[in-house]
């Protein structure tokens, strides 16, 4: 059977759009007339096209999953798998519970592969940008060890945890971009709009200016004459760098300087040492080879620096060398995160602490994110504080001293 995306007309005109399976586009048709609709056009899915290839083949797909879509489908599927349902029941449920058409759509290709006799995951392998290789060889390890729920399981908690750290990281760094662009915004009104207005008296007036005045004054000329052009300046240097940053050299050379910037190196590391060792955990647990699972988890680093020093790791593993050394040979990973590896290879329980230690690093990354973060707040308090005191007495002193001269 294959998905069909239909247009059709129900008893009241109204228009309808959805996925059915069905034999052929014939097939489908009728079953829209067996439901007293119209059909406007039938056509076979985006997702279930494409030319024959041969088994075990994967096609390049353009479709994506958002990560709450994943970890919502994976839960379902492996909810309803661990009740005793068969894969391809589990996968038509799945698509009929879901109210997005490219889900349905893609779960219903998907049942249509496994129905041709694929495993579960040469048939996700379809939508390779959907289901990435760390989804799809935790499922290839599950369906060969034979526990297929307990590892979908793992990934569903694996999937939702990783979409709560992404929403607390950003929602961390939105708050500091947020007061910055404020911040900037207010002493540029100041600087460009409210202190020439003030001083203009004073300057017209003829009386000596204080010095503090004077060099407020000489920002505020600055500001209303290159203003502007400065922030086209900065749009312009930012719309050069994005540009660069798609030329892998440049990347590399640049998340490298980054790992080594005070402040913001220990983030860096931070972060995608979690999301190494976290991911490198699922796959350990899951069954997947530890050369396999090393190159999988170093594939979702985010630095391109750290990803090429873990690939020559991965590869001193394959060679024979062990976790922790060929780790400790790159640099960047905490000296607590390799001794508790070098302790699970010692004891032959690597798999317990991968987790202890996946659980340790996301802890330390919050800890260090909420540190952060309550350090920023005050300092950009009294920044603005300081730059707001700055201008009030720069306006205050000609003021005063015309008082003096007055008394």
């Amino acid at each position: 059977m294959a998905a069909f995306d239909y247009k059709a007309l129900d008893a009241k005109g109204k228009n309808q759009k959805g996925t059915l399976e069905g034999d052929s586009a014939r097939q489908v048709r009728q079953l829209l007339r067996d439901k007293g609709w119209m059909p406007v056009s039938v056509e076979q899915s985006s997702d279930a096209q494409g030319k024959s290839k041969t088994k075990g083949s994967v096609r390049t797909r353009g479709n994506s999953l958002n990560t709450p879509d994943l970890a919502l489908l994976t839960r379902q599927l492996a909810t309803l798998i661990q009740s005793g349902i068969p894969v391809e029941e589990s996968l038509s449920a799945v698509a009929s519970q879901s109210e997005k058409p490219k889900v349905k759509s893609m779960m219903l290709a998907v049942r249509s592969r496994v129905l041709e006799g694929y495993s579960l995951a040469d048939s996700l392998s379809e939508f390779p940008k959907a289901f990435p290789d760390l989804y799809r060889s935790t499922v290839a390890a599950g369906e060969h060890a034979g526990h297929l729920e307990l590892v979908l399981m793992r990934l569903a908690d694996y999937t939702e945890q990783q979409q709560i750290s992404r929403q607390k990281i950003k929602l961390a760094a939105i708050y500091p971009i947020i007061l910055s662009i404020v911040a900037v915004g207010i002493v540029g009104f100041l600087l460009a709009f409210v202190v020439p207005d003030i001083v203009k008296v004073f300057v017209n007036s003829g009386q000596e200016l204080p010095t503090l005045t004077q060099i407020i004054l000489t920002l505020s000329d600055w500001t209303v004459a290159y203003g502007l052009y400065f922030l086209i300046f900065v749009a312009l240097l930012a719309f050069g760098f994005t540009a660069m940053m798609k030329k892998p050299d440049f990347r590399l050379k640049v998340h490298r300087t980054i790992l080594h910037v005070p402040g913001l190196a220990k983030m860096v590391r931070g972060l995608n040492t979690a999301r190494f060792a976290s991911t490198l955990s699922i796959l350990n647990s899951s069954g997947v080879p530890l050369v396999d699972a090393m190159r999988i988890s170093g594939e979702v680093l985010d630095n391109q620096w750290l990803k090429k020093l873990v690939a020559e790791a991965s590869q001193k593993v394959r060679e024979g060398g062990s976790l922790h050394r060929s780790l400790d040979q790159t640099g960047y990973f905490p000296p607590m995160m390799i001794h508790m590896i070098a302790s699970g290879e010692a004891s032959g329980q690597l798999g317990d602490m991968l987790e202890r230690t996946a659980a340790n690093q996301e802890n330390d990354l919050q800890g260090k994110m909420a540190t952060l973060i309550g350090m920023f707040e005050p300092f950009m308090l009294l920044f603005m504080g300081a730059v707001v005191l700055v201008i009030v007495m720069a306006i205050m002193l000609p003021i005063l001293s015309m008082s003096n001269l007055v008394g």
